[in-house]
């Protein structure tokens, strides 16, 4: 199936591991152009090798605005455009609500949306002016289904949604998609525990947790061309897990 990713350039935030790092080798797979950022440099590097040398990489932290508007810009002068946006960001800590003082519930604000939208907004001007483009954020199942242990993930992330959901009215009529990726437990290095013991313990029906591999499958239809119709939408990727209607 052609996907209609060839020559366009891609912005993937969080892509120098685990779920990022999926999507954008998935991106490059299919033809498209992608620069990635993360926080660690070394594993930036190491993102960098195994994508290929035409993937640029930069060390980035997304709660830093001005920077995160500097990485959309040099991108799109680099290439001339600007068509894919993942936003991506490391989730809040587990706890309970109480677990938290105020200013903790700030920081989960600034990674787990504020990141997200300032991404967005930066990332617009250059898919509107391109008259084509795909935003895919990428949140958590805690959207749909909230989990008790994560308190500030439930709280904060579901903003997100209504963000998307608010975009895509403003935005109207078009060829500029909005939609929001919920993955459930991933084998990645922020799974609490071994594989089993979290499919187990958390009843994913399927038996195992997800492979960041399916998440990215899932994102990079949603990046597509042939996703052309599909907007405002919260896609679970969580094995079965959620029990809402």
């Amino acid at each position: 199936m052609d996907l209609g990713l060839t020559g366009k350039v891609a912005l993937v935030a969080g892509g120098s591991a685990g779920i990022g790092l999926a999507i954008a080798r998935e991106l490059v797979a299919e033809g498209a152009t992608v620069a990635i950022c993360g926080r660690d440099p070394a594993r930036l590097a190491a993102a960098r090798e195994e994508l290929g040398g035409a993937v640029s990489a930069t060390a980035l932290d997304v709660r830093d605005t001005a920077g995160a508007a500097a990485w959309v810009e040099r991108t799109a002068a680099e290439h001339g455009a600007v068509h894919l946006l993942v936003t991506n960001a490391g989730g809040p800590p587990a706890g309970a609500s109480g677990a938290f003082s105020l200013e903790e519930y700030r920081a989960a604000v600034e990674l787990g949306m504020l990141a997200h939208i300032g991404l967005v907004q930066a990332a617009l001007p250059h898919l509107l002016a391109a008259g084509w483009g795909r935003v895919v954020m990428v949140t958590s199942e805690t959207v749909r289904q909230p989990i008790p242990e994560y308190a500030l993930s439930n709280i904060v992330r579901p903003g997100v949604v209504g963000y998307a959901k608010t975009l895509v009215r403003e935005l109207g009529a078009g060829e500029i998609t909005v939609n929001v990726l919920a993955p459930g437990y991933t084998a990645t290095a922020a799974l609490p525990g071994p594989e089993e013991e979290v499919a187990t313990d958390a009843g994913i029906p399927l038996g195992r947790v997800a492979r960041p591999e399916e998440v990215a499958a899932a994102a990079v239809f949603l990046l597509s061309g042939r996703a052309g119709f599909i907007t405002g939408t919260v896609q679970v990727v969580d094995g079965g897990r959620a029990l809402g209607v």
